[in-house]
């Protein structure tokens, strides 16, 4: 199975960070976000490639030179131009590069997250559905709460961890290979394709869509070198355990 480093948006999120390097080069311990990504897929028996897909054109290039000039995997890494053209839109330039795989990994370059890859393929292959996505129910928070009776605080929570009443959907899909083809249809009538709302909520409809519980799993959300900062424990951790 090939593995893909969605590495192409624009990361508004991290400003003024963003306007100078891309989310993917964001440092963590040294190195670039996308290194420890990379690095963990790399050694997975079930990747034979990793496909980083992103905006070479313009800053992007930082992540092409960095894998080029300081890191060398046993496996191959290929840079696929996209076309800034949303989540969904982008991945019909995976065509000629997936070639017969019949499923792909899709890796949001700002998850960190150590999943069991292997262990969410045989989920997603069990469930026969037509993508497997990586969710959460259960999060901790980063900031304080309180528990309140008749409007007198009770009780402080110091940074829990809540279960949410809704699914949380991570950036980590697998999923199978023909919905590039709908994405081509769809791209005949918009421009600009969102991967979730455009291309699996038709699907979800139909119950083709599956979700693989991470469980407690540590997981962040990786937008700017702050939240890097105000996370360091939790990054750390995650680094650890990725490497």
């Amino acid at each position: 199975m090939k593995a893909v480093i969605l590495a192409g948006g624009r990361g508004t999120r991290g400003r003024p960070f963003t306007d100078y390097i891309p989310k993917a080069m964001i440092p963590v311990q040294g190195r670039p976000l996308v290194y420890y990504i990379a690095k963990y897929l790399a050694k997975l028996d079930i990747i034979d490639e990793i496909i980083i897909l992103g905006d070479f054109s313009g800053i992007g290039k930082q992540i092409e030179k960095y894998f080029e000039n300081h890191v060398s995997f046993k496996k191959q890494i290929k840079f696929v131009q996209d076309s800034q053209s949303g989540t969904g839109g982008d991945l019909v330039h995976l065509k000629s590069s997936l070639g017969k795989s019949k499923e792909f990994l899709l890796w949001f370059v700002d998850n960190l997250c150590p999943v069991d890859i292997p262990k969410m393929y045989q989920y997603h292959k069990d469930s026969k559905t037509y993508a497997t996505i990586a969710v959460r129910r259960y999060r901790k928070e980063e900031t304080g709460f309180a528990i309140v009776k008749n409007g007198i605080i009770r009780e402080f929570k110091e940074k829990p961890i809540i279960e949410l009443q809704m699914a949380e959907c991570l950036g980590i899909y697998i999923i199978n290979s023909k919905i590039i083809g709908t994405i081509k249809t769809e791209k005949q009538r918009k421009k600009n394709l969102n991967l979730s709302y455009d291309i699996l909520q038709p699907l979800s409809k139909k119950g083709s869509i599956a979700a693989y519980d991470i469980g407690k799993t540590q997981w962040l959300d990786i937008d700017s070198p702050t939240r890097v900062e105000r996370n360091k424990d939790l990054v750390n951790s995650i680094i650890k355990k990725l490497c």
